[in-house]
């Protein structure tokens, strides 16, 4: 979504807001702009539609100043133009604002404003926020309880920054959309996350619901609703900025698919005891046993949450996965009910609003999640991190299977019982990874099959929510028509979409039950003459019946179906990159949604 980086206290501000929205153009936008003040009676401000090449040539080296907001828009209220762009102003130039969020009260704002004589230059909501705040300062306010009444006035999600022009301060609030603080020596920054100041520092504190903060040269203040002042808690950022790099590979997607055996070993470690087959999540002490669990989230994580749903039942709890979405407006009954949030991020707001709408009802809330200091892992009462690592490219890969992994290890912790079986499974997960990316015919698969019709995608029990993940993926980047589904559902419907241009890629691992009935459904396709990638194991006949064979190594059920997403996630990034498509930012779509 929409990305912000503010600095203050630098003599290259210019430069630090520049660079910090390179490192947050991962998250999705179409618009991009800058504001600095340089005590004029005016803030400078540039902004462009489009990439950040054309608000760079805009600027050629003309802006100064030591405080400064900048932004990338991800549009909601308007198309993608250089007056929605942010930052906005008020009509005289005197304050400078950027937001990530939705305004909802925004139309009466902006009818009160209008009424009194303001004139807008753009469509969107944020704009309402600058007239608002030089309204208050018309009234001779101060920089600062001008933009306190201004926020007060809000109703919504948001996370904002604001500038004035003669002030040498920022200003910063947040609701329902994360803004982090990062402390360097003489010099601070706001951010929508953490990447867009990395480089310069590794100490941050983060913004709780309904605070605001004010940052000088000399320091910051963080004050809640009631005005009344917090003290922030440091943290300290593990991960290098060299990690958000490409280290050579041509697109983000393709080095953090590499990234995957690493990103998996740092997820298992210290978690596992193969000698006495138990595993051992020491930030979940003091959680009991739920009685059931629901399971919200969104996109990726949803398929994930499936998964680990299929897992829990088998452990004897009763589990259900629900989209964070529905959740959120039609929350069930909470019973005993253990509510896990499944968000990459930590900042989904659909998975958020699911969430506190649990907490509301009185359950108990998990978040699992990659990011320590997120949103979700601070409001819940538990956190099980994923410990992927940083994640730029906007299609979800090596945080799935870190997810997959870590909702096993507890499942298997709730279970309880003797796991070194699967323990063992998991212990050669990551070398067994990197035998399917060293090994992958998948690009040749992405070749034979350019151009078909569409693309479909089947798996019964843990291969189901693969190839859910496997169509998503195949569609986010390719923008080819792809869809998943239940095997057993191709008779009752989807069967009447194939023909002998759309591959089937038929997840089949092990040789019980499930494998057998899915080699019936693909023994259904053959019969209609449409082709057949099988991704398996050689466990089951399904081979036999393929045009095409995907092979991963022999394992155990639940990290068959990691090995398997693997291979899909590599033909799904082989066809996009055959077609040419901006892999690591397609279209429409944003690496952390947090709007509802």
């Amino acid at each position: 979504m929409c990305g912000i980086i503010a600095s203050v206290g630098r003599s290259d501000t210019l430069e630090v807001l520049m660079g910090g929205l390179s490192m947050l153009d991962y998250r999705g936008y179409d618009s991009a702009g800058v504001a600095l003040t340089n005590g004029a009676d005016r803030v400078q401000v540039v902004k462009r539609a489009g990439k950040l090449d054309n608000l760079e040539a805009a600027l050629d080296g003309g802006l100064h100043g030591s405080v400064g907001i900048a932004h990338t828009r991800w549009s909601t209220h308007g198309p993608p133009t250089d007056e929605n762009a942010h930052p906005h102003t008020d009509p005289e130039g005197r304050v400078a604002v950027v937001h990530n969020g939705i305004i909802e009260n925004y139309q009466r704002l902006r009818d009160e404003l209008e009424a009194a004589g303001h004139e807008f230059a753009s469509d969107t909501d944020t704009e309402v926020v600058p007239h608002l705040i030089a309204d208050a300062l018309d009234r001779g306010e101060p920089p600062e309880q001008a933009v306190r009444r201004a926020v007060d006035a809000l109703e919504g999600s948001y996370a904002i920054c604001v500038a004035v022009a003669g002030d040498d301060r920022l200003y910063g609030a947040r609701n329902d959309s994360p803004l982090v603080l990062g402390i360097d020596d003489g010099a601070y920054y706001l951010a929508s996350d953490v990447p867009a100041f990395r480089k310069h520092t590794d100490q941050v504190a983060f913004l709780e619901e309904g605070e605001f903060v004010t940052v000088s040269p000399d320091g910051y203040t963080v004050t809640d609703g009631a005005g009344e002042r917090v003290e922030k808690t440091h943290h300290t950022v593990e991960w290098d900025p060299e990690e958000a790099g490409k280290a050579g590979y041509d697109h983000f997607m393709l080095k953090e698919i590499h990234e995957q055996p690493r990103s998996l070993r740092q997820c298992l470690q210290g978690r596992v005891d193969e000698l006495s087959g138990s595993v051992e999540l020491a930030e979940l002490e003091g959680l009991d046993r739920p009685e059931r669990i629901h399971l919200v989230a969104a996109g990726t994580s949803y398929h994930a949450a499936v998964y680990a749903a299929t897992l829990l039942r088998s452990a004897g709890v009763p589990a259900q996965p629900f989209y964070a979405h529905e959740y959120a407006s039609t929350t069930p009954p909470m019973d005993d009910a253990l509510v896990v949030g499944v968000t990459q991020s930590g900042e989904t707001a659909d998975t958020l609003s699911a969430l506190r709408a649990a907490r509301r009802r009185g359950a108990t809330t998990l978040a699992c999640t990659n990011t320590v200091g997120s949103t979700a892992a601070r409001e819940c009462d538990h956190s099980l991190f994923i410990h992927a690592g940083p994640e730029i490219g906007v299609a979800a890969t090596k945080t799935f299977a870190s997810q997959l992994v870590a909702l096993s290890l507890f499942s298997l912790w709730l279970d309880g019982g003797d796991a070194r079986e699967e323990i063992g499974a998991l212990r050669d997960l990551p070398g067994q990874v990197q035998t399917v990316l060293d090994d992958s015919t998948a690009r040749e698969i992405a070749e034979t099959y350019h151009g078909s019709d569409a693309y479909f995608f089947i798996g019964r029990g843990l291969n189901y929510p693969v190839a859910l993940e496997g169509a998503l993926k195949f569609k986010e980047i390719t923008y080819e028509h792809a869809e998943g589904f239940a095997a057993g559902e191709l008779k009752h419907g989807p069967l009447a979409l194939v023909t002998e241009n759309t591959p089937v890629f038929a997840v089949v691992t092990g040789d019980g039950e499930l494998a057998r009935k899915t080699v019936g459904n693909v023994k259904e396709v053959e019969a209609r003459d449409a082709p057949v990638v099988a991704v398996t194991d050689g466990a089951s006949d399904a081979a036999r019946y393929a045009d095409h064979v995907l092979e991963i190594p022999e394992t155990g059920p639940r990290t068959a179906a990691v090995l398997a997403n693997v291979q899909l996630q590599l033909v799904a990034y082989h066809a996009a990159d055959l077609l040419g498509r901006p892999i690591d930012k397609p279209r429409n779509l944003a690496k952390s949604v947090t709007v509802e």
